[in-house]
């Protein structure tokens, strides 16, 4: 007897059965699995609708993925040369100067001569002084003298003391006033103009000759108040002359008192001058080192202003909403800003920010960072 005619047989007649005799239950099971196949389907619609609703509410912006680097946050100025030492070399007296002229641009070395005068009659008058000097002492010992044998009253002795020491004056001054007949050069320098010519009438206060001294030259410019502290004596210093000429040097002098007018310090930067290339009064770009900071290096477009008027950058946070940060300016480059008071990452909104606030939900896009 076969087997599978006796299976289909009893498959046919179960079938039959539930048809006929529990059609309600079938029908009823049937439904019920269509009933939760249709709420699946739509809470996955609705999840989804959802979804989509959130990312359309959200603004979109290009950010940068940026990150903080030391950076050497140098003082940045204008100023110009000057020599270490310039000056003017006058007459004392009076009379002709009978030396022939040095020319401007001529090296001296201290005690050289730059102008001689005539001495006129001042030899004679210290000869004169000299004698009445001798005169004085002659007389003030036989004063004396006699005022130990009681002779001579005290006032006679004190009155010839008094001779003696103004004649002593006398002798003093007129080698002074020969002294002042040649007129040297006070330090090692270049003439910066022709001395006196020959024959010319000197007065006190005439002007014999310039000498400046360019071995060591320095460098002045003018520091703002914001960052006098940045300075500090000793700081290495370097500078681009308007010739393009490097040159490098140290902090010697920086004022304690403000300008009145500007509200800047004073500084001067000694720098070597040795083949004496560097002239006085080029200008000259300085750039002082001070302690590095840590800082970004963004797009100048990326600052903005917050409604306090603050400036600053927004930044998406952590939960893709905006955050403002106010910054510091710490250097100006060609190809970007460097800015200080960011977190050490910062995912910072470069195109976009003027159209979020702080706390709006953004759907960002990233870029490369720019060095």
């Amino acid at each position: 007897m076969r087997i599978i005619p006796i299976l289909t047989a009893v498959a046919v007649s179960a079938s039959l059965y539930l048809v006929v005799f529990e059609r309600d239950d079938l029908m009823a099971f049937a439904r019920g699995e269509d009933a939760t196949e249709a709420a699946e389907e739509e809470a996955a619609t609705s999840e989804g609708q959802q979804l989509a609703d959130a990312g359309e509410s959200r603004v979109g912006v290009v950010a940068l993925q940026s990150k903080a680097r030391t950076i050497g946050n140098a003082v940045i100025l204008r100023g110009q040369t000057q020599a270490i030492r310039q000056v003017e070399v006058r007459a004392e007296t009076t009379s002709t100067v009978i030396s022939e002229p040095l020319r401007k641009g001529a090296h001296v070395k201290k005690g050289d001569l730059l102008c001689e005068l005539d001495p006129g009659t001042r030899p004679a008058s210290l000869l004169q002084a000299q004698a009445q000097l001798k005169e004085a002492r002659i007389n003030l010992t036989a004063a004396a003298k006699l005022s130990e044998g009681g002779y001579a009253s005290e006032t006679r002795l004190a009155s010839a003391e008094a001779l003696e020491r103004s004649a002593q004056a006398a002798v003093a001054a007129a080698e002074r006033e020969i002294g002042h007949l040649t007129i040297t050069a006070p330090f090692d320098g270049l003439l910066e103009s022709d001395t006196a010519e020959l024959g010319s009438l000197l007065q006190p206060g005439s002007l014999c000759g310039t000498v400046i001294q360019l071995d060591t030259i320095k460098l002045v410019g003018y520091v703002p108040e914001a960052e006098v502290n940045k300075v500090e004596l000793g700081a290495i210093a370097g500078a681009e002359l308007s010739t393009g000429q490097q040159v490098q040097g140290e902090v010697t002098f920086l004022s304690r008192s403000a300008d009145p007018t500007t509200r800047t310090f004073e500084v001067e930067i000694t720098v070597p001058n040795p083949d004496l290339s560097i002239r006085d009064g080029q200008t000259a770009d300085i750039a002082i080192s001070s302690a590095g900071a840590l800082a970004h290096k963004l797009p100048q477009s990326a600052l903005t202003l917050n409604n306090e008027g603050q400036l600053g950058v927004r930044v998406v946070g952590s939960d893709s909403t905006v955050v403002f940060y106010p910054v510091q300016l710490l250097r100006d480059d060609v190809d970007g800003v460097w800015l200080g008071g960011l977190p050490e990452n910062a995912d910072v909104i470069v195109v976009g920010q003027d159209f979020v606030t702080e706390g709006v939900a953004v759907a960002a896009t990233y870029r490369e960072t720019e060095q």
